[in-house]
């Protein structure tokens, strides 16, 4: 694959973006070396779509790159993947809270490979590739020396591209809480889009803080204040030089085992200073912040570029689609939802009442039918068609307004049931029994579960269950009906 052959797509990153501050700084050039973390193609031009280089090394990988937010079964087959070291690379490898970069590699053969992520190990970037075939004949492709294509596919640029709009976003944001209000940032994590990231706050925030922030934020985006990355090499001990007072977090930023010797210092015009190896874009991204508070710390959500467009664009359409279903313009939507719900809570009151009403009347009519009996023991089967949200808790009223009229002495049996106006193999009917006697509600439930198979219990002299399948009247009413007669028998003798 000759350099003459391939016509890369130019950067629009600003030449002012990326500065060596160390007199002494060189990028390496010798391509049988990789360039260092804090030196890559990716960190110096963050929009470079399109890179030529060489492999320094390849070897078959012995651990399996970790796909955060998805879980493998432990019989799950995973194709083999080969660790790659390049001289230099576009493909961002995870760090600073910012996750890998996913891209693509072309070799001499035209063929092209999926890099699924890349690590940095020690000060190296290592690229996971995917293997379809015949390991050990696929990494012939990757000798040292091979000259290889790496890109970003449409795909792994919006990946790209977000990851670096949200992050930048979050320094904006983090350096605008600490100068206005001295909060300062705890923690901070980049979502899978859409979601909304969220920095970890040491107090809640009230509304108008969050509106005060959010404005200042957006004031300085359309100031145009730009972003750029100073560059300078870390002491022999690999330890950086004290930066200015206002920059944040240097603890957190530089991990221990980073040996690259380089230091990356994120500078947003006039506002922030922070030492961080991962990607930033040159320009400040629009930002929108929500909030979520708990007793020991706060979670600020935002959002800023493509995120934002989405949340906007899905925000608009619900909205809009609510409107239409409420027959309102998009601006009396809250109101009219307001109406509605509270219109809902003054129908659901008045079907509560009227089911009140009904039970009574139900249990008066059975209670009147009682005291026209000259049986013993009272046994009656009432069944309804219901199609409520809660027929077991209409049938209880019924029952709870039947013990109203009984006496103490009298003697009997009720079974309350329910089912569906459409019924299915798969629908619920609803049963209770209502008896004076603990010993013939607890013989009638039995029989019930022996008889209909229902699945149900009680205690003292309330029994409820469900029978699940179709109600037919000559069936499961006949089955009931000499359950209580066999009920009526034994409370006879």
């Amino acid at each position: 694959m000759s350099a003459t052959a391939i016509l890369l797509s130019p950067s629009a990153t600003p030449s002012t973006y990326h500065r060596i501050v160390s007199p002494t700084l060189q990028i390496p050039s010798d391509p049988q070396f990789s360039i260092p973390v804090g030196l890559l193609a990716c960190q110096r031009d963050p929009l470079l779509r399109e890179l030529l280089t060489t492999v320094v090394s390849s070897r078959v990988s012995q651990t399996q790159p970790v796909r955060k937010g998805k879980k493998e079964s432990a019989s799950t087959t995973r194709a083999p993947t080969l660790e790659v070291i390049l001289h230099d690379t576009i493909v961002f490898p995870e760090g600073g809270g910012q996750p890998s970069d996913t891209g693509l590699i072309q070799t001499a053969d035209e063929r092209v490979w999926k890099v699924l992520q890349a690590r940095r190990h020690g000060g190296h970037a290592v690229h996971y590739v995917q293997v379809e075939d015949d390991v050990e004949m696929d990494i012939l492709q990757f000798t040292t020396g091979a000259q290889v294509l790496v890109k970003l596919g449409d795909a792994d640029w919006d990946r790209r591209y977000d990851h670096m709009t949200m992050h930048t976003s979050q320094h904006l944001l983090s350096a605008v809480l600490e100068d206005r209000l001295s909060i300062q940032t705890l923690s901070w994590s980049l979502t899978n889009a859409p979601a909304p990231c969220y920095v970890e706050l040491a107090r809640s925030m009230t509304s108008d803080e969050i509106q005060s922030i959010q404005a200042t934020a957006n004031r300085f985006v359309f100031e145009g204040r730009n972003v750029h990355v100073e560059v300078q090499e870390m002491g022999k001990s690999n330890e950086p030089e004290k930066l200015e007072d206002h920059a944040r977090g240097f603890a957190k930023a530089i991990p221990t085992d980073y040996t690259g010797g380089i230091m990356r210092v994120v500078v947003i015009d006039r506002i922030d200073r922070n030492p961080l190896h991962n990607l930033q874009l040159f320009l400040v991204p629009q930002t929108e912040t929500l909030a979520r508070s708990n007793t020991t710390s706060a979670r600020l959500y935002f959002f800023a570029g493509t995120r934002l467009i989405e949340y906007l664009t899905n925000t608009h359409k619900q909205l809009t689609a609510t409107a239409a279903t409420l027959s309102c313009g998009a601006p009396q939507a809250p109101a009219r939802v307001e109406q509605v719900i509270d219109e809902r809570k003054k129908a659901e009151k008045r079907v509560d009442d009227l089911e009140s009403e009904l039970a009574k009347y139900i249990a008066g009519s059975v209670a009147e039918e009682m005291g026209q009996s000259s049986s013993s023991v009272f046994v009656k089967h009432v069944h309804r068609v219901d199609d409520s949200v809660n027929p077991l808790g209409f049938l209880s009223a019924i029952a709870t307004a039947f013990t109203g009229f009984t006496r103490a002495e009298t003697q009997y049996l009720l079974v309350l049931t329910s089912t569906p106006s459409s019924q299915s193999v798969t629908g619920t009917s609803v049963l209770l029994i209502l008896g004076s006697a603990e010993k013939h509600v607890k013989e009638a439930g039995g029989l019930l579960k022996e008889k209909l198979d229902v699945k149900g219990g009680g205690k003292g002299t309330r029994w409820s269950g469900k029978l699940t399948g179709v109600w037919k009247a000559g069936r499961e009413d006949a089955v009931i009906s000499d359950i209580l007669q066999v009920t009526l028998e034994t409370g006879t003798q």
